[in-house]
């Protein structure tokens, strides 16, 4: 399969070209150049989303926007709630605490798009 940095530089260019209306810098944060750990994407709003990807199809997409509404997104797969339907898929829906079951796709660039939809409904 493609590596993790392969994805994420698909990542960056559906974020350019099709969300551009939203997101305003992309960047990554820790690991190598070679490995990033993950991928921030800056948002018109000033707050920004992390994506968290791994080898073996762990993921997390956070959106962190407790400093502009006090709500957080999160789509992730550890499995921590295994009363959540779609376990271990699962959503924070504006608060850590609020947990609810998620149908985001496995394939990482279609997930990707149906969180920036989600972000793109919230900011418009």
């Amino acid at each position: 399969g493609m590596s993790i940095l392969a994805i994420y530089l698909e990542l960056v260019r559906i974020a350019q070209a099709e969300f551009s209306d939203v997101v305003t810098n992309t960047t990554y944060i820790g690991g190598t150049s070679s490995s990033p750990n993950k991928l921030r994407i800056a948002l018109v709003d000033g707050s920004f989303m992390d994506i968290w990807l791994s080898a073996d199809g762990d993921y997390a997409f956070h959106w962190e926007r407790r400093r502009q509404t006090g709500q957080m997104y999160r789509w992730d797969n550890a499995p921590h709630y295994p009363n959540v339907g779609t376990y271990p898929a699962h959503f924070h829906d504006g608060d850590e605490s609020a947990v609810a079951e998620s149908n985001l796709s496995a394939v990482p660039e279609a997930a990707f798009r149906e969180v920036l939809e989600f972000v793109r409904k919230r900011l418009h």
